[in-house]
């Protein structure tokens, strides 16, 4: 039986980007695990635009202040977790629906763990726009999609509002902070922990489990 780990999160959120990192050198130390991991979406802002925002005058309005002295926290972190997090490179405030929507579908075919680590890279790494629809489709085609399959879920409204109402339940069940981290479907870890308290809460979960 596989350890099943469920990670709520957002791909513009860039704790999420350091814990699951940290999530998967934690997982290095058990090389023979099975492990099902699964993504579920969360939105840090459900009011951006579809068209996205510039992200410092976005986060000046919402917090106050200059977010530099916040960006330079958060690389360290990445830094020292083996992420090359560079904020100058990241303009945009972006609308992430339509990358939760493809998130949805990658799972069903075995995709959607490479899927996500890509969105992170492309918005964190690359400074790219992950609510564009070129962006996503070069992604999803990447990842196991048909140009027309991604093309149509990006413009369903029904898929689009399914992902909204998944995102919504999360934040109803009371995570209202990402990343946050469900092994074995009762074990909690909320935040971007370190590698050491991941791999004790992996080998709590499988004596648990016994897995």
């Amino acid at each position: 039986m596989p350890l099943s780990i469920a990670i709520v999160s957002d791909v513009v959120c860039p704790w999420c980007l350091i814990g699951t990192s940290r999530l998967e050198k934690a997982l290095e130390a058990f090389p023979d695990l099975d492990v099902e991991v699964t993504y579920l979406p969360f939105l840090l802002d459900p009011s951006t635009p579809p068209e996205g925002a510039d992200l410092r005058e976005r986060l000046k309005t919402k917090y106050g202040g200059d977010p530099d002295a916040m960006f330079g926290r958060v690389e360290a972190a990445a830094r020292e977790t083996g992420v090359p997090l560079d904020f100058k490179k990241i303009r945009r405030s972006v609308n992430t629906v339509k990358a939760h929507t493809l998130l949805r579908h990658a799972l069903a075919k075995g995709t959607q763990r490479a899927l996500a680590k890509a969105l992170f890279g492309a918005y964190f790494l690359e400074g790219r726009d992950v609510g564009s629809e070129d962006v996503l489709l070069e992604l999803a085609v990447a990842h196991g999609f048909t140009k027309g399959e991604a093309e149509a879920l990006l413009h369903d409204d029904a898929e689009l509002a399914a992902t909204r109402d998944e995102a919504k339940a999360m934040a109803q069940q009371g995570i209202d902070g990402v990343p946050f981290f469900i092994l074995g479907e009762h074990l909690a870890v909320p935040g971007a922990q370190s590698v050491e308290v991941f791999r004790s809460a992996i080998e709590r979960a499988r004596k648990e489990l016994g897995v």
